[in-house]
């Protein structure tokens, strides 16, 4: 996590315990007010790597996303939509996902890498639903309405988006057009 991710806060009243936990797309890092800097860098270090180690579920690489894919494909949407690719990128800043139907590529924002995997399985949904559907219709809800936790998962999205400073409606849309 790059170290604009982490916010320090030190306290007057803590003494001893140092704490931390995840704040949105944030660690944030409780401390004494007393210590050193020294210190305090072994201590940002160590609670972040810890949060990072409990929060995290293991990473899957592109080609066991897109296994995935077609698992969720088959089970929601009797694997009609096949995609041709589907991979982890980093220059998604208010997307969770994007797919372009001419091509069958499907992309998901990296940083949904540690979130439950309800909510990376709905951006999957979301995101092959759009290779039969290519809009946001009553079409296209019916069949991401499949998935049974969809609720669960757009809640959480939407706890994190919100949590980032994102204002409703700042996703942009999905679906490349090319």
């Amino acid at each position: 996590m790059s170290q604009r991710h982490v916010e320090i806060r030190r306290s007057a009243r803590r003494r001893r315990t140092v704490s931390a936990r995840r704040e949105g797309d944030r660690i944030v890092v409780l401390l004494p007010a007393g210590l050193s800097s020294a210190q305090e860098k072994e201590w940002v270090t160590r609670m972040v790597a810890k949060v990072e180690k409990a929060g995290r579920a293991p990473a899957l690489s592109d080609e066991a996303l897109l296994d995935r894919a077609r698992r969720l494909s088959e089970q929601f949407l009797g694997g009609r939509a096949q995609p041709t690719s589907v991979r982890w990128v980093d220059n998604q800043e208010h997307r969770w996902g994007s797919c372009t139907p001419t091509t069958g590529t499907i992309r998901v924002s990296s940083r949904l890498e540690g979130m439950p995997a309800e909510v990376i399985d709905y951006v999957v949904v979301h995101e092959l639903t759009h290779l039969l559907e290519a809009n946001h219709g009553p079409r296209f809800w019916a069949l991401v309405g499949r998935y049974p936790r969809m609720d669960y998962a757009r809640g959480y999205l939407d706890g994190v988006s919100r949590g980032a400073g994102w204002q409703p409606g700042e996703e942009a849309d999905d679906v490349v057009n090319e």
